[in-house]
């Protein structure tokens, strides 16, 4: 029985021994397993969505995925400036594919998140001195009209890490950045992601639908101050509170003619952001509307599912 009571003891002190091995040996395999997760996403940036590596194209469309969420954090804003001049839409009879926010020349860009530098190249027409970088979170950002490129090709950098300095270069009027978000190739509003006024980005994730991001673009046009329908906007210039109310104020707009800047009112744009275990129903009675003018004015039919995050005109 001494045997016994003895031996239980023995085995207990040796589990007891082991526990703290076992936890430092789990902690070891984790970080293992975590370096090599960073190894593989430094070389291969998002190559669950991408088949390919070349340096050639600055974006090239793949399919997209019907949905895909995209983490923001640990996210840096391309450029201290908060003044957006342009935004994504059609613009001067054209596609204008990205935002451009007000830097100059020498200001320095930084990259937005985590990922390898894909193409640092010049387009006299267009991007002017580019950069193309692939993320680990699955986007690539476009980074235009810069005076010099700090990286090069197959760079792995880090978010924050500068990669180039404000210029204007290109098929550019102004010294200015022109900042890209594509996935898969297509672009996507930054103004989903991004609030250059406020210097953040809108959410901890963005999940993508590639039946809405066309239309949830639009809305974010509005919700982010920025105006469609072309031309140079300044947005918020002096950074102060202006008259108006609602998400789309009075603005600074620079006319036709160059010169001054003149005043123009904006009806305020009426959206709602979908805040979780939100309905269609409760909405409508929360904006004094109904569920069909919803519907209608979102496209929707009464029997969608709202998601957390999502934008609805009302």
């Amino acid at each position: 029985m001494l045997v016994l009571v003895a031996g239980q003891a023995l085995a207990q002190d040796i589990i007891a021994k082991q526990a703290p091995i076992d936890k430092a040996m789990r902690t070891l395999d984790t970080l293992t397993l975590r370096s090599a997760v960073e190894r593989e996403e430094s070389e291969f940036p998002a190559s669950t969505l991408y088949e390919d590596w070349d340096n050639k194209y600055a974006h090239r469309a793949t399919e997209l995925p019907d949905s895909f969420r995209i983490n923001l954090k640990h996210f840096c804003m391309p450029c201290k400036s908060r003044v957006v001049t342009s935004n994504f839409g059609a613009r001067w009879g054209r596609a204008h594919k990205g935002l451009d926010i007000k830097v100059y020349i020498g200001d320095t860009i930084r990259a937005a998140f985590n990922g390898r530098v894909r193409i640092v190249n010049y387009e006299a027409a267009g991007y002017g001195k580019y950069v193309v970088i692939r993320h680990n979170n699955g986007l690539e950002t476009i980074y235009g009209h810069m005076s010099a490129q700090l990286v090069e090709e197959n760079q792995v950098v880090r978010a924050g890490q500068p990669i180039g300095l404000g210029g204007n270069t290109g098929r550019s009027t102004g010294s200015h950045l022109h900042f890209e978000t594509r996935l898969c190739g297509v672009a996507l509003n930054p103004a989903l992601m991004f609030d250059f006024r406020n210097q953040d980005v809108v959410a901890d994730y963005y999940v993508f639908h590639k039946d809405t991001y066309e239309r949830e673009g639009q809305a974010a046009n509005a919700l982010r101050g920025v105006v469609g329908g072309g031309g140079y906007v300044a947005s918020d210039v002096r950074g102060e509170t202006m008259p108006g109310g609602g998400e789309v104020i009075e603005r600074a707009t620079r006319p036709a003619v160059a010169g001054t800047f003149t005043r123009q009112s904006a009806q305020p744009a009426r959206f709602h952001k979908v805040s979780v275990g939100e309905t269609l129903y409760g909405i409508a009675r929360k904006r004094g509307c109904t569920v069909d003018e919803l519907c209608a004015k979102n496209h929707l039919t009464k029997d969608v599912k709202v998601r957390p995050g999502q934008l609805l005109r009302y």
